[in-house]
């Protein structure tokens, strides 16, 4: 497997010993759950440079606190000697040990001591920095991984904005613990039993009993005061979630505010969210002042009567003044792990909250996956055969009920119904967007869940109706149908699909942004740009949904002649709301209410009489009643009675298959 070395930062990151996203469940996610979930990616496999980052750091950290205890000796030395007394390590005996042993020196060892202490905590930051940031990266590879992994069931029930939330906190949440928890708080532990044998050894039992009394009441205060301003900050992030996914969600559809002046509604709504976030972010600045305060408060009384126990010595003879600073020192000292401990405890909270949605995201299991022993596909000839298909998006609603068709291998057929009848669904089924409940979808006698889902989709092309595109040029999602495509083949693509002179005209050319969703194309070029990624793809099995229902009648013609060149020796499946598309097919299946009602070709079925010539009626009148408009409007003639609307419901796009 490969892995994120820094002279191959391009290399996949599919590392078979990570956890799958199956391992990180939500229930887990507690501080040891997590860590043993975050283990493998601070600790990587085949990574020695890292592990190594990871050893040299701890042993930086240790040397740190061993310098951290030093500064408290060298204060006490240094005040000892500027008073008198003979506590330093050496004695005065000669004039180079009296230098030895002068304020001066001692002064100065405290700074030195100081200055050691912060260069080697800073240096082992910048040392584990690597380490962090590369779980965090490797984290986020996983789930954007798994998202693309999960079905579409589950993206058309998501909230872009609130989703995307979540991810970001997530990862932000796992840098805190790796940072916090692995580098901190196992050698803060350590730091504070350390302090605790030196003040037994350098005072008596009195001062590690207060000390320990200390500690206790301050971590139970920490702990208590944390919980109960666990669920203030869960609201908090509630409230952040829901207002920033309707500001997306009301951005993504400014369009449709600007055509219903909902700008001031949008506002509310926005801004009542932002009212909750708003009483939540106090509520929780001011639980973190209240427990900021209990704390200094506790640690005040400690420190308090370890200096008033060591003062009494003093004025006894049994201590010195260096003794009086030393212990001043000291707690000030244990007061810095202990105040962090605190934030550590706080952090980790809220950081194991943050990642509690993103281990949920990536404990989903994809509900479509290729089974162990999938095979690629083998295209031969191209065969398309659904037999006795069945599916329900909810089970009690079913939509496809028992569907049995062929489409030969060359051959065209079309697939036509009322909205609601199932035949987006159909397409969706042959991608394995979703599974079916019954029956087998085969491709030369191969069952599409038995092969891996990579070889099906690549062999099969999708022209969408509702075309979205990435938020790049013109030439990006064109190549995107086949990716080392040269640009003499991108710009033969975007020719065929009649999209060419336009790309040309632009100021930009090929290298003209489309927008967020492609809003900068109208709906035709978007579709153009659609059907050349598919032109360039080039594949076996095509699939058409309407592929041009958003282009006036002249480029349609134009672009339907292209597809039809493209699709001569393709194996082609045609969803069609509009008849005058289909009529050369050599099959079309009418659908009704998921069952084929009708099947033959087009003079048949209009023969027939029966629904499809129905539709093609209706459809028709529909036609000749909006050309016999538009001839009276070119002629300037105002009507005398406006022709009664007409249903033509079936032209339209499916509502919700």
């Amino acid at each position: 497997m490969a892995h994120l070395y820094p002279a191959q930062p391009e290399d996949a990151l599919d590392d078979t010993s990570l956890p799958t996203p199956a391992d990180l469940k939500a229930e887990q996610a507690t501080l040891f759950g997590t860590l043993s979930h975050l283990w493998p990616f601070i600790w990587p496999s085949e990574r020695f440079d890292l592990k190594m980052r990871v050893v040299w750091s701890m042993v930086l950290l240790l040397i740190a606190k061993a310098a951290t205890l030093v500064v408290p000796f060298t204060f006490k030395w240094a005040v000892d000697a500027l008073t008198g007394a003979d506590t330093a390590p050496v004695q005065a005996s000669n004039w180079t040990l009296w230098l030895i042993a002068s304020p001066i020196i001692m002064t100065l060892s405290y700074g030195a001591m100081r200055i050691i202490m912060m260069v080697l905590t800073q240096w082992r930051d910048g040392l584990f920095a690597s380490v962090a940031m590369h779980a965090v990266r490797r984290l986020a590879y996983l789930t954007f991984v798994h998202m693309h992994e999960l079905s579409l069931r589950f993206h058309l029930e998501r909230k872009t904005g609130g989703l995307t939330r979540v991810l970001e906190r997530g990862r932000t949440g796992i840098e805190t613990m790796v940072r916090m928890v692995i580098l901190q708080l196992a050698p803060t532990i350590v730091e504070l039993v350390l302090m605790m044998g030196v003040l037994l050894w350098q005072f008596d039992w009195r001062y590690v009993l207060v000390t320990f009394v200390t500690v206790v009441i301050y971590m139970l205060f920490t702990y208590y005061a944390t919980e109960w301003r666990i669920e203030i900050r869960r609201r908090m992030n509630d409230s952040d979630t829901e207002a920033n996914t309707k500001a997306i969600d009301s951005l993504l559809n400014y369009e449709t505010v600007k055509y219903f002046s909902a700008e001031e509604r949008e506002a509310r709504r926005y801004d009542k969210s932002m009212e909750r976030y708003e009483r939540a972010s106090v509520s929780t600045y001011t639980s973190l002042a209240l427990l900021n305060t209990g704390q200094a408060i506790i640690f005040t009384i400690g420190l308090s009567a370890t200096m008033l126990m060591c003062a009494i010595g003093v004025r006894n003879g049994t201590q010195t003044v260096g003794d009086f600073v030393m212990i001043n020192a000291m707690m000030i000292q244990l007061y810095q792990p202990l105040n962090f401990m605190g934030m550590v405890y706080r952090e980790i909270k809220q950081a194991i909250i943050d990642i509690e949605k993103m281990f949920g995201v990536l404990s989903r299991h994809p509900e479509v996956k290729d089974i162990p022993s999938a095979q690629p596909l083998h295209v031969a000839a191209g065969t398309v055969r659904f037999d006795d298909v069945r599916f329900a998006y909810d089970p009690e609603r079913p939509i496809l009920k028992g569907l049995s068709f062929e489409v030969p291998a060359g051959k065209t057929v079309a697939i036509v119904g009322p909205s609601g009848a199932g035949k987006s669904t159909i397409s969706r089924l042959l991608f394995r967007l979703y599974d079916v409940s019954g029956g087998r979808i085969t491709i030369d006698g191969q069952n599409i869940r038995d092969v891996t889902q990579a070889s099906l989709r690549a062999s099969i092309g999708m022209v969408p109706q509702d075309t979205v595109l990435f938020n790049d040029t013109i030439r990006y999602n064109i190549r995107y149908g086949r990716w080392n495509a040269t640009d003499a083949e991108v710009e033969a693509a975007a020719a065929m699909a009649q999209i060419d002179g336009f790309i040309r005209r632009s100021p930009h050319g090929y290298d003209t942004e489309v927008g967020e969703r492609g809003l900068k194309l109208s709906g035709g070029e978007k579709q153009r740009v659609a059907i050349a990624r598919t032109i360039l793809k080039a594949p076996p099995i095509l699939v058409l949904d309407e592929a041009t229902s958003a282009l006036d009648s002249h480029t349609e013609q134009e672009i339907q002649d292209e597809l039809d060149k493209v699709s001569r020796g393709r194996t082609s499946l045609v969803i069609a709301h509009r008849l005058s598309t289909i009529v050369g097919a050599d099959e079309i299946i009418v659908l009704d209410q998921g069952r084929i009602a009708e099947r033959g070709t087009h003079s048949q079925l209009l023969a027939a009489n029966g629904l499809y010539a129905s539709m093609w009626n209706r459809q028709r009148e529909a036609q000749e009643a909006r050309e016999k408009l538009a001839t009276m409007a070119d002629e300037n003639i105002a009507p005398n009675r406006v022709p009664p609307p007409v249903d033509d419901s079936l032209a339209a796009p499916e509502a919700a298959e």
